[in-house]
């Protein structure tokens, strides 16, 4: 079997001429790329753009200039963080454990990070919040958005909102370019309808790749916008690149792209590996496993992540509860299997994009993945806004579930670490 293994090697000089393929003169792709970093003026600039960008007085001076009416519900946020209105991560153990428990005995190497989808709007935020005040909750450590960015530039800078909010509140977040095939470049996409049956990647045919990268770069340095989430396979590599070229892009993988097995999580980590810094670094932050995957999945992956060095690197973003319509057959709901599987691997997050079974089929609207694409104009014509925030705060209350799940089996989770 040894002997069997080793012609697995790859030969020094297949690795040569990868390097030649990627470092020639001649390639387009890499040119094109290369050529569009520059356009930008350069990985440095790019980077101290961003980083200037995502500045808090930044934001709140832009949004100030724009009359936003956010500007006072971030004041709020900011006032109601400073006088801990927020439950503490030791009072919430102890409502659940009992007021003489100790705290400090919940494994915090393993830590769960609590993770909902999606946040389309800011007053959401706000209305999550005042929920979490109210009822002693915990508000997400990492929240995802996939709301049409052009979209949010217009809306009284929501985008730019939502970056200063996530700083308050101490969340790390994602957001979905508009770049991803489904605007009609993809001619066997039929838009939403038929997006959820594409588990494969979503395409971004012939030049869309780099039209992705620009995009990118433009949200980064104008909104210092850098974590996005990544749904083809193309993008992916285009993503790793900008990273080893100097940019300090960050992405996730999406569930479309359907990593479903160790074999498919190898491939996905060992091309993190291969084009990672000289530091060890890389552009991949992490990756949803496909809906399919069970904690045995979970378990051969963390062995080939924790290999390849990636295991603090690289979170394995987990689909506890799904939207109600349009994407799993339900009953949905992998709580159980994640307080398992938690305490055997570490740097995990739970997804919540949907709320708990129970509440979801007594809804008069229950969630629907296909209203992601909905434009902010669409739902206010179809009197739908109302029903949406009920849906997101929903996933808030199975965010803790979750949470009281995992503590009670002595797994620590993360939540938004500025506030409790």
């Amino acid at each position: 079997m040894t002997d069997l293994k080793e012609m697995l090697k790859i030969k020094t000089k297949d690795l040569d001429i990868v390097n030649q393929l990627v470092t020639s003169p001649d390639n387009k792709q890499v040119k094109e790329l290369c050529d569009l970093i520059e356009k930008f003026g350069g990985a440095k600039a790019i980077n101290e753009k961003a980083q200037q960008a995502r500045h808090p007085e930044t934001l709140m001076k832009r949004l100030k200039e724009i009359n936003s009416p956010y500007v006072a519900d971030l004041e709020w946020l900011m006032e109601q963080r400073d006088k801990k209105a927020f439950i503490s991560m030791d009072d919430y153990c102890k409502n659940i454990l009992g007021k003489d428990a100790d705290a400090s005995s919940i494994d915090s190497i393993n830590a769960v990070t609590l993770e909902i989808s999606a946040l389309q709007f800011f007053p959401w935020l706000m209305a999550q919040a005042k929920q979490a005040i109210e009822k002693k909750q915990l508000m997400p450590g990492r929240i995802i958005r996939v709301r049409n960015m052009a979209e949010q530039v217009e809306d009284n800078g929501d985008i730019m909102a939502t970056a200063l909010a996530m700083q308050i509140i101490g969340a790390t977040y994602v957001e979905s370019l508009d770049t991803r095939g489904t605007d009609g470049s993809n001619v066997h996409l039929g838009g939403p309808g038929t997006i959820t049956g594409y588990f494969g990647g979503i395409g971004q045919p012939n030049d869309y790749p780099i039209k992705w990268a620009e995009e990118y770069l433009h949200y980064y340095t104008s909104y210092g916008i850098q974590q996005v989430l990544n749904v083809n396979s193309g993008t992916i590599l285009l993503g790793y690149m900008m990273h080893r070229l100097g940019v300090d892009i960050e992405f996730k993988i999406s569930v479309y792209v359907g990593n479903d097995n160790p074999y498919f999580i190898m491939w996905t980590l060992m091309t993190a590996k291969l084009f990672s810094r000289e530091d060890g670094t890389t552009s991949l932050v992490g990756f949803n496993l496909s809906n399919s995957v069970n904690n045995e999945t979970i378990r051969q992956a963390n062995i080939i992540r924790k290999q390849l060095g990636l295991e603090k690197q690289v979170r394995f973003e987990h689909h506890i509860t799904e939207t109600y319509q349009s994407i799993v057959n339900q009953p949905y709901n992998r709580r159980d299997e994640l307080i398992e599987i938690a305490k055997e691997v570490p740097n995990m997050a739970a997804k919540h994009e949907g709320g708990e079974i129970a509440v979801e089929k007594e809804r008069e609207h229950p969630s629907n993945i296909l209203e992601y694409f909905l434009s902010k104009q669409e739902v206010l014509d179809n009197d739908l806004m109302d029903e949406l925030q009920t849906n997101y705060l929903d996933k808030q209350d199975s965010v803790n579930l979750t949470a009281q799940a995992l503590i009670k089996s002595g797994t620590g989770i993360i939540a938004a670490k500025n506030l409790h």
